[in-house]
């Protein structure tokens, strides 16, 4: 069985994946700016059914369909869910204990790409979202 672990910078907040990622990306909308702080985030993506979180899942804010998640004490992002794909949850890549494990392979909405980062790493870019939804073509 695979084994993914990590959790909060305080170590409140921990959570493991027992299969392997589907998912790996950059994601440069300014939403995921703004939640991250940072100025491109990059998420790892699981099958929620193979997902369990140790205690407690942490807080979580957004409108629906979006959901994200945070440590409430020290504030570390944690996880993005979609209730239109409520069967996935993609995790901050800096959550993870080895994020070396998880690098990304493609960017998304890269038409909203900060003019100032340069990421010359040859992935495809997306000029919208990387994981398609539902009624989404």
């Amino acid at each position: 069985m695979e084994r993914h672990t990590g959790g909060c910078r305080c170590g409140a907040i921990r959570f493991e994946a027992t299969s392997k990622p589907f998912y790996a990306a950059y994601c440069h909308c300014s939403d995921c700016r703004r939640a991250s702080g940072a100025p491109v985030a990059a998420f790892v993506g699981f099958l929620s059914a193979d997902v369990t979180f140790v205690d407690f899942e942490g807080s979580t804010y957004g409108e629906h369909p979006i959901q994200r998640s945070f440590c409430p004490t020290c504030g570390a992002p944690i996880a993005y869910r979609d209730a239109r794909i409520s069967e996935q949850v993609f995790f901050m890549i800096g959550a993870m204990d080895h994020p070396e494990q998880y690098p990304p392979t493609m960017h998304g909405y890269a038409g909203s790409q900060l003019p100032f980062v340069h990421i010359a790493d040859g992935l495809p870019r997306k000029k919208s979202n990387t994981v398609p939804r539902p009624g989404e073509s």
